[in-house]
């Protein structure tokens, strides 16, 4: 079975200031890989560009076999690919039902089975799905950009910080919910500075530092590294 993501040698600036260095990396169906690295190591650009926000100078983005790089961000969402933005950016103004639908909308016929599946996972939004989504608390509204996200069945599920901000009670229950979607066989591309928990849901990890892949193994080997754990675990 060929990968879900493949990424080759991809370089990417801000002006004269180049953030993403030669970075290669693959998904295969149904893993989690995890970016992991230091604030400003590269990875939200590298989640960026392969979700086709911000573009490489080289190399190639390929998913279920085609090229990205020249396919504008919004047409990505029909082909199978969704991301959870780093922030949330849900829609302030709208209830939790009419997010929800937004997040459905490249796909036709009645959604209400989707809405359903999405309540069953985040029974929180099913008890405030009238309520206005700006007034959710923080835990809440991650839980419902992981949801608006799942509403368009996607085959690469990227989540770009998702414990940012949240307290770590609501930290464990994020990522409780990645475990599951991992359990469904759901494929997922996380980036997360809280390294010890991204490292112990992810099949395998990449480790960035300066916009450049340092080190990379499965997620059982990169917790019980001396140089990682030092790095990265404060251990």
């Amino acid at each position: 079975m060929s990968s879900v993501l493949q990424v080759e040698n991809i370089n990417v600036y801000y002006g004269s200031i180049h953030a993403v260095k030669d970075v290669s990396f693959h998904v295969e169906p149904g893993e989690v890989v995890t970016l992991i690295g230091a604030n400003g190591a590269g990875k939200s650009s590298t989640l960026n560009t392969v979700a086709g926000l911000l573009h490489s100078r080289t190399g190639s983005v390929r998913f279920l076999g085609q090229e990205l790089r020249h396919i504008p961000s919004h047409k990505l969402v029909g082909r199978g690919m969704a991301l959870v933005p780093e922030g949330r950016r849900i829609f302030q103004h709208m209830t939790v039902q009419e997010n929800l639908d937004m997040g459905g909308y490249c796909r036709s016929g009645d959604k209400s089975a989707d809405i359903e599946s999405v309540f069953a996972r985040f029974p929180r939004l099913k008890e405030r799905r009238k309520q206005v989504a700006g007034t959710l608390s923080g835990g809440e509204q991650q839980m419902l950009a992981m949801g608006r996200a799942l509403m368009s069945h996607p085959k690469l599920l990227m989540l770009d910080e998702p414990s940012m901000g949240l307290a770590p009670l609501l930290v464990e229950q994020i990522f409780d919910i990645i475990r599951q979607l991992h359990a469904d066989g759901t494929t997922i591309l996380l980036v997360e500075q809280n390294a010890q928990a991204a490292l112990a849901v992810a099949d395998r990890g990449y480790v960035l530092e300066t916009g450049r892949i340092v080190t990379e193994g499965t997620g059982a080997e990169l917790l019980e590294s001396d140089t990682i754990r030092k790095a990265y675990l404060g251990g």
